[in-house]
């Protein structure tokens, strides 16, 4: 056995905690359909990883918990909010906005309204190309 300083242990739990929330969301974003129970299920199952993280290390606040969190919770808005959402959230990639419009058409979200969002998504893109 070999003793791990604190210090080295809580930046290999800093990482391992972003890590494990950054592939969360990458999961959430390969959803192909998801209704509002489902993403109550995803909210109800995060908070249950975070509660079990609280256990294992002293590390606060948890390495992007909010990143997650807002993730999720953008499937309940609006699509004028979801429009300025997506304008304001650009730590999100195209892939995951992308999906998160998708997942949404035909819950609360027209197809028309799909296309407006996309276009949305489109512009922030178009300057990295």
């Amino acid at each position: 056995r070999v003793r791990i300083p604190l210090p080295v242990s809580n930046i290999l739990w800093e990482h391992c905690m972003r890590l494990a929330n950054r592939t969360l969301v990458e999961g959430y974003a390969n959803v192909k359909k998801c209704s509002n129970e489902g993403r109550a299920l995803m909210q109800l199952d995060f908070q249950q990883f975070l509660m079990k993280l609280e256990k294992l290390t002293d590390i606060r606040p948890i390495p992007d918990k909010e990143f997650v969190e807002t993730y999720i919770k953008a499937y309940y808005l609006t699509e004028n909010d979801m429009e300025r959402w997506i304008k304001e959230h650009r730590e999100y990639s195209t892939k995951h906005l992308t999906n998160l419009v998708n997942v949404c058409l035909g819950s609360h979200i027209n197809k028309k309204a799909r296309q407006k969002l996309l276009a949305a998504i489109d512009d922030i893109d178009r300057p990295k190309r």
